[in-house]
Formats: C-alpha cells, structure tokens, sequence
C-alpha cells in the first residue's frame, strides 16, 4: 500500500449466512485478504473467520471498494461459487459517483487492460497486450457536478471499473489511482459492488443479495 492502513472498526455486517455461503457488506478501507506484513493482517476474511471459522475465500473486492462480497461455509461450495465466477456466470451491479455530468444515458466501454508495471497496482489500457474487459453503464441521476452512475461489468479485471471510468473522462470520487484535482478530494472511494447474482452451490437456485452505498 502507499499509504498508512487504518481500517475501520465496524462490526461485521452478515446480509446472508446458509450451509453452503455467508454474504456480508464489506466496508471501504479494508483489505479483502491479509497483504504483506503484520501491519496489513486485518482484513474481512479474517474479520469473517473470526466468527464463522470454515469460512473460505471465493473472490475479492479491491480494499477501497465496499459492498456485497460472498465466502463459501464448504470446500464443495467454494469450488462451485469459484467457478461461477471464471466463468462468468454471475451477474455484478455496482454504484458509484463520478467526476462530471455524464451526458449519456447509457453506454459501454470496451478496452483491453493490463498492469501498468512501474506504477503497479495502476492499470492502464493497452490493445497491444491487454486482456479483455468490457463494462456496461447506466446514469441515475445528475448531483451537482457529479453523476451517480451504476455499472454492471461484464469481465472481472483488476481496477476495470475505475480505469474505464477514467477513460471516459469522468474518473470516481476519490479514487486515489486515478482521480486528479477536486475528483480526488473525498473521503472515500465512491464504488460499491450493490448488487450480486449467482447460482447456489446446493441446487443451483438463483439468489439475489443486495447492500446499498452509505455514499
């Protein structure tokens, strides 16, 4: 990280706990799992953990981001959730306030990205080398000189959301990567994972689980 790690103190937030999946609201500024370093050991997984031991990682939110984020309670569920994910088949909604008053409606952004490698973790578009990624948008309303925007990606690169948003020159709040000048003067990152659909490792039901933005 650089910059200084305090992560806050909330309690954990449980949207949903059965046999096969706990789901909770993950709060901005804390790491998904633990980094490098007894300083970067507080995380939600541990977090999780703490109160439901067999809990086992199944993805990752970036550590600024907040928002719903699901584990597996069993071996079998954590394989079944992980490759919904590779493969694609889990349905993704964020939120998330943008620098600017986006004109359109709707739109898509489709850039390959890549690791911007002397400035790592930044990621940069690159159509020489870049891995696919793709993201859908839709405004939800105009706030001054922002737009409240809601982004359903269609790929799960790292830092997708906030270089695609950049790249149509309308960066996210507060977004330390790639937000400049007033956009970069928030408390936080204003990105938040709303909204995940998936398929239930006991049955393949659909399930719905929704956390709204405290933004």
């Amino acid at each position: 990280m650089n910059d200084a790690y305090n992560p806050p103190l909330t309690p954990l937030d449980v949207l949903h706990e059965d046999a096969q999946l706990i789901v909770v609201n993950k709060p901005s500024g804390l790491l998904s799992v633990p980094g490098r370093g007894e300083h970067l050991a507080d995380c939600l997984l541990t977090r999780v953990q703490a109160v439901f031991p067999q809990a086992l990682l199944v993805h990752r939110l970036d550590r600024d981001t907040s928002g719903v984020m699901v584990f597996a309670q069993t071996s079998h569920a954590q394989r079944h959730l992980s490759m919904q994910f590779e493969k694609r088949q889990t349905r993704k909604t964020y939120i998330a306030r943008v620098w600017g008053k986006v004109e359109d409606k709707t739109g898509t952004v489709d850039l390959p990205l890549i690791v911007d490698w002397p400035n790592r973790p930044r990621q940069m578009v690159c159509h020489e080398t870049g891995k696919p990624a793709v993201t859908d948008w839709r405004v939800v309303k105009h706030e001054g000189e922002t737009t409240r925007i809601r982004l359903f990606p269609k790929s799960g690169r790292s830092h997708q959301l906030r270089v695609h948003m950049q790249s149509l020159g309308h960066a996210i709040l507060g977004d330390p990567f790639y937000a400049e000048g007033p956009a970069r003067d928030y408390p936080r990152l204003m990105l938040h994972s709303e909204e995940l659909r998936l398929k239930s490792p006991d049955g393949g039901a659909s399930m719905k689980f929704r956390a709204v933005a405290d933004f």
